[in-house]
């Protein structure tokens, strides 16, 4: 019983969770000032984003790497 009681609990929290997120959603203006600034926004990430995609890659840096411990071999007497 305390399963089933558990999981009906953590299926409301994720109900809850996915209703609170949606609430954030798109909202719309007919403001013209608004809209202007929206697409100057745009507008300057998609130059930003075309700017790095023509600028030359950073090398990719490798982290060394950790030493790998070996099992010890068995020994040879037995036991």
């Amino acid at each position: 019983m305390k399963k089933v009681s558990l999981a009906i609990l953590v299926s409301l929290c994720a109900a809850a969770g996915a209703a609170y997120a949606q609430d954030n959603g798109i909202t719309t203006s007919t403001d013209p000032a608004k809209a202007a600034d929206i697409e100057q926004r745009a507008q300057d990430l998609q130059n930003r984003q075309q700017s790095m995609g023509s600028a030359p890659a950073m090398p990719a840096r490798h982290h060394k790497m950790a030493p790998h411990h070996h099992k010890k071999a068995a020994d040879a007497s037995g036991s």
